[in-house]
């Protein structure tokens, strides 16, 4: 699995706003600039994040993004999968009925065990230990 620069910006901004107060609306500029996102790049990713239901978009002068739900309850396999889609290794894990071998391919098991463990890394990773660990290295 590659992650898109979509799929990488969009960590980088759900992690930013974990830094800050959930009832805090964060400017979008601020995002940008901190977190190294151009700016119109982060609109369509948070267009993304919205409708996966991971943020909520305020419009106007004070507006910006703020996240819907705990960073805790937010994990990375959430914000890829929001913006990426199903994570999968190879197309015939995503859609076995597209692969001639299936179901007798000695194959198709390791790359299905080998998803599986990429999801649940992804799944034990919640965006408040993330914040908590970025606090951490800029303080240090």
């Amino acid at each position: 699995m590659n992650l898109t620069r979509a799929g990488e910006y969009a960590v980088r901004c759900v992690l930013f706003l974990s830094l800050h107060e959930p009832s805090e609306i964060v400017n979008r500029k601020k995002i940008s600039a901190a977190m190294d996102i151009p700016s119109q790049f982060l609109s369509k990713i948070a267009q993304r994040l919205s409708r996966g239901g991971l943020i909520v978009i305020t419009q106007g002068s004070k507006g910006g993004y703020q996240l819907l739900r705990a960073p805790e309850e937010i994990t990375l396999l959430d914000v890829i999968e929001c913006v990426e889609g199903d994570i999968g290794l190879n197309t015939c894990i995503l859609r076995p009925e597209s692969c001639a071998r299936t179901p007798g391919c000695p194959v198709h098991e390791v790359w299905d065990k080998a998803r599986n463990a990429l999801r649940q890394v992804l799944r034990a990773a919640d965006f408040a230990t993330l914040a908590a660990r970025e606090k951490h290295s800029d303080s240090s």
